[in-house]
């Protein structure tokens, strides 16, 4: 990368970092190019130049969020830890991606973006579903996962968990211990309401 692409690409970087500092403070709807370049301390045109749109600038952020979310991931999985830690893991990522992109703010990019909503149909179904087969595999190799349990099971249990994620994480805040919270969930994810056997 020669002088002029490494600057071209710390601008990019820049706006694309402030835009993701304002969606988290900010209405979607209420966003301007006007106010990102102000924040950002480049000019209209710079942004325009690299992106073409606000509508393009919001979704290369929300992509390039959402693929460095799966390459930590992959990375993480690929450390060996336990199918406990795993999914404490990716309740984690879940509580972090919640503060950046909260799911009323995914819901009104996917309703307004076909394309965007193409994307990530194509990344669940290409890598977070497979990565959470392999999880489970993982997890019924080693014994973590009961043999009676198949993994059609358990993913119709995770998306049950997931569809209600929303809901915990408020729950979660309303807490005086948000972390012991979402930890009891974990523990009842696994065990349910009786414990260990």
């Amino acid at each position: 990368m020669n002088g002029f692409e490494k600057r071209a690409s710390l601008i990019k970087e820049k706006i694309m970092r402030t835009t993701l500092d304002m969606l988290r403070t900010s209405e979607l709807k209420r966003i301007r190019i006007a106010d990102i370049s102000k924040a950002a301390k480049v000019s209209q045109v710079t942004i325009y130049n690299y992106f073409g749109s606000k509508e393009e600038l919001l979704r290369e952020v929300f992509r390039n969020y959402f693929d460095q979310a799966i390459r930590d991931f992959e990375q993480y999985m690929s450390e060996g830890h336990s199918l406990k830690e795993k999914i404490e893991h990716i309740i984690f990522l879940e509580k972090e991606s919640y503060n950046d992109f909260p799911p009323g703010l995914i819901k009104e990019l996917l309703i307004d973006d076909e394309e965007l909503s193409r994307y990530m149909e194509e990344q669940y179904r290409n890598k977070a579903i497979p990565l959470t087969v392999q999880i489970i595999q993982e997890g019924k190799e080693s014994g973590e996962i009961s043999p009676d349990v198949s993994t059609e099971h358990v993913l119709a249990f995770i998306q049950l968990f997931m569809n209600q994620y929303e809901s915990i994480l408020a729950m979660a805040q309303q807490s005086d211990d948000r972390d012991g919270f979402l930890e009891g969930m974990v523990h009842m994810f696994f065990y349910g309401v009786c414990g260990k056997a």
